[in-house]
């Protein structure tokens, strides 16, 4: 008897946690699910080069895990049952309802409107592919002179103000920040940042609040009107809300809550990994969303679940930080060094080997999930039975 293991989401994440999975356990003994809704892998942390203008590689799914064991369904899902332990999805067959022992729910996140007033009728988002291509379209449209706002001073935000400044210097760029331009860095790199702003000609609107978004401006908290032909929604990703809807507890964003393992803390057969998750990293610090933490959990989760059903011992791992990588446009970036716990140190990389840096760094990602059972030595186990129809034992 086969152990179903099946996996929600082919993101970094998802197909990261599915191909390891491959890896570590043995074919005759589980049968690997992976689900997904579009028939492509999305390099998502790229989505701001894609609206910018340029193309990026086709990765489709199918190709990535050919004779690697997953099977691959394209489908969307739409409910989880945690008690019954299955899952309904809808594809090109329509509804139908998949039974698993294991679930790997990675179903990431979307962009988040805060619910401030025309957002949603009037921004654009770069959380996904779709909404990169109709920014790309759109910015493709405007001309000379026309505005663009970026809201949100977080990594999406100064990446996407940047890359955009540099493909397209004859619009007028802001990127409109609550507090100080890049406060989260040290000084060196603020000092940088800021420096690449004035290179690139870009507006901040520092302790900026945006209490609405119209067709051709964006308003602040204080009442003040900035023109904007397009504007860029960045602040801040929602995590899908199904988890919410379960038995699953989960925390006031809806994310799934988990121990260092990446299991559910309320259901046991339940592994949860990503932005899906609140997961605890150094220090007890919650993991922040981002594909710094959602491939080290992937890899986490799946060596948890291989040790537990083939009865090895369980990794006892902590993950933490290393640095802070952002690309400021394809010819400048910054890697900021910080903390286990993502404090920023002192020491931060500039410049134009930063920028080569952030890119070898988004390359491994990509190649990681286009090799998912490569890059590491062959180490399938059998099955335990009795643990395998136990997902509670430790």
């Amino acid at each position: 008897m086969q152990h179903r293991i099946l996996v929600l989401g082919a993101g970094y994440t998802g197909a990261s946690a599915a191909g390891r999975l491959a890896k570590r356990l043995h074919r005759d003994d589980v049968a690997i699910t992976l689900v997904n809704a579009e028939p492509d892998f999305v390099e998502r942390v790229r989505n701001h080069q894609l609206a910018a203008g340029q193309d990026l590689k086709h990765r489709p799914l199918g190709e990535l895990f050919a004779g690697t064991g997953v099977e691959l369904k394209l489908a969307k899902v739409t409910g989880v049952d945690v008690d019954r332990k299955t899952v309904t999805v809808t594809g090109a067959n329509g509804a139908e309802e998949l039974r698993y022992d294991t679930l790997v729910y990675a179903l990431g996140s979307a962009w988040n409107s805060q619910g401030v007033p025309g957002t949603a009728e009037h921004a654009d988002q770069i959380a996904s592919r779709a909404g990169a291509l109709r920014l790309r379209e759109r910015l493709a449209r405007l001309d000379a002179g026309q505005a663009v706002v970026v809201v949100g001073g977080g990594l999406t935000g100064v990446e996407a103000a940047t890359e955009i400044a540099e493909a397209r210097p004859d619009l007028d760029v802001a990127l409109a920040v609550r507090g100080d331009l890049g406060n989260w860095l040290s000084p060196k790199g603020r000092e940088h940042l800021r420096k690449v702003f004035g290179k690139l000609d870009i507006t901040a609107y520092e302790h900026t609040d945006i209490s609405g978004v119209g067709a051709d401006h964006v308003t602040t908290a204080d009442g003040e009107v900035i023109p904007a032909a397009v504007t860029v929604w960045t602040a801040g990703f929602a995590v899908h809300p199904i988890a919410a809807a379960t038995s699953l507890e989960v925390s006031d964003t809806g994310q799934i809550v988990v121990d260092r393992t990446m299991r559910s803390v309320s259901h046991p057969d339940v592994y949860a990994i990503g932005d899906a998750a609140l997961a605890p990293g150094a220090g007890d610090k919650p993991l922040r969303m981002s594909c710094a933490s959602g491939i080290p959990a992937a890899w986490l989760a799946a060596d948890t679940i291989a040790a537990r059903l083939t009865g090895k011992k369980v990794p006892d791992k902590t993950i933490g930080y290393f640095n802070q990588c952002i690309s400021l446009g394809r010819r400048n970036g910054l890697i900021q060094y910080v903390t286990a716990d993502d404090r920023a140190k002192k020491a931060a990389l500039t410049g134009r080997l930063a920028a080569r840096y952030k890119e070898l760094v988004c390359w491994s990602a990509a190649w990681g999930v286009a090799n998912p059972t490569m890059g590491m030595p062959v180490r399938r186990h059998r099955v335990k039975h009795e643990q395998a129809l136990t997902p509670a034992a430790a």
